[in-house]
């Protein structure tokens, strides 16, 4: 069986206005009541109900046989298959009815009310003035209780409107306020610092001696219930951690709990702090739940990050060696030394101070030596151990002769002038 949407483009467009108008209706989810606009479409062959619509508002679907949507001129629809099927409670002014919708997915409207619906009820409507009157047998009987007129609305007014209601804006409004019951004729109900304070201020209702360095439960005689989708979190008094030094442990108060609330008061003084009954001890906020579900997976995506944990970011791993004032004396007052400077030995992890001479290291950054050879290829293995008594200038040659190792200078005019030798004989075991 077809399901013939007559003029599809032109409705979903609004481009038609001789055969659509809008109108107000309520809708009765679940949970609550809904209100939107609604296209009344004389060239809709059913009565839809967008899916997201229905899944947004709790509005109960039953499965049906599959039925696939079709254009008037034969096309196939861009929605989707029709699967499921909604009946709703449905006010249009003072006219009452149980409204069986086809759930489908709708890309510019929510609710559309076709020759279904329209024959059913045969109001009688004037298209121009946007009138609509219910003055048939079945509607003066069973469905009207007051005024059989109601009134479209413009188009351009009822887009915008169900963009609010789309995005939240305008509906019902949710009763945010904390139910308390007092479990103690004596316990103080919670109160605002201010009227734009973010907490309810929490009252002792005993008095209890918090010793130093210590903690101890103290209850507020009440217990509450937090708006639907909060929870109850417990927070610390800013006055109280910065003067006294009296914070508190533990926070959660879960949605469905019903027991008194206690606070767990940690002393981080070296006093004990006396808390008498009546005193404020801690902020009540309400917060918003996510009502998520774990699930178990194989793999988690990847991330640069990773496994890294406690102090990861924002820290670095190297260590800063410590040096006396007496020790960074002597590094200073060495002849051959400017300053002292601070590497990073990527191999050890840590920031050393290390003696400095200018003119080699200018000398090295301005290529007079070859930077790129490697003082351990240069010197003899078995020197390897004296590597920290050469000098960058004397990265240059070794030549083995009877007497030992001799250094050549690179230099004609140093090596004329005189002659370098290190008689170091190889070392033997």
């Amino acid at each position: 069986m077809r399901n013939l949407y007559a003029a599809l483009n032109n409705t979903e467009a609004l481009n038609n206005e001789k055969d659509h108008i809008m109108v107000t209706i309520r809708l009765q989810g679940t949970t609550r009541q809904i209100t939107i606009n609604a296209m009344i479409d004389s060239g809709a062959t059913e009565d839809f109900i967008d899916k997201g619509f229905c899944s947004k508002y709790n509005i109960r679907t039953q499965a049906k046989t599959i039925r696939e949507v079709y254009l008037a001129d034969g096309r196939p629809s861009a929605m989707e298959p029709i699967t499921h099927t909604a009946k709703v409670p449905m006010d249009i002014g003072s006219h009452r009815e149980l409204a069986i919708f086809q759930v489908a997915k709708l890309p510019n409207h929510e609710v559309i009310l076709g020759m279904p619906w329209l024959k059913q009820h045969s109001p009688r409507i004037d298209w121009c003035q946007g009138k609509i009157t219910f003055e048939s047998e079945r509607c003066t009987t069973w469905c009207l209780k007051e005024s059989p007129t109601v009134y479209a609305i413009p188009e351009n007014v009822a887009r915008e409107e169900n963009l609010k209601v789309e995005f939240g804006v305008g509906q019902i409004k949710k009763d945010q306020r904390v139910k308390v019951k007092k479990l103690d004729l004596q316990a103080k109900i919670p109160t605002r610092g201010s009227a734009q304070a973010a907490a309810h201020d929490l009252y002792a209702n005993e008095s209890k001696t918090i010793p130093a360095q210590g903690q101890e439960v103290v209850r507020t005689g009440i217990s509450i219930t937090p708006p639907r989708g909060t929870y109850g979190r417990i927070a610390p008094r800013n006055s109280m951690v910065v003067k006294l030094r009296i914070a508190l442990n533990a926070g959660v108060i879960d949605s469905d709990y019903t027991g008194e609330i206690k606070v767990v008061l940690a002393n981080m003084g070296n006093q004990d702090y006396q808390v008498k009954k009546g005193d404020r001890i801690a902020q009540l906020i309400t917060e918003t739940i996510v009502e998520s579900d774990c699930y178990e997976v194989q793999m988690l995506k990847e991330t640069n990050r990773g496994q890294q944990g406690f102090g990861s970011t924002g820290t670095s791993k190297a260590q800063i060696c410590e040096i006396s004032a007496r020790a960074f004396g002597r590094l200073y007052r060495r002849p051959d030394t400017t300053t002292g400077i601070l590497k990073y030995s990527k191999k050890e992890g840590r920031i050393n101070l290390e003696s400095v001479n200018i003119s080699t290291e200018l000398a090295i950054k301005s290529g007079k030596y070859e930077k790129q050879r490697q003082l351990e290829e240069m010197v003899p293995p078995e020197y390897h151990e004296y590597l920290d008594v050469f000098e960058e200038r004397e990265k240059l040659s070794y030549h083995l002769t009877d007497r030992g190792w001799t250094w050549k200078s690179n230099s004609k005019k140093e090596r004329d002038f005189r002659s370098k030798r290190y008689m170091h004989s190889p070392r033997t075991n």
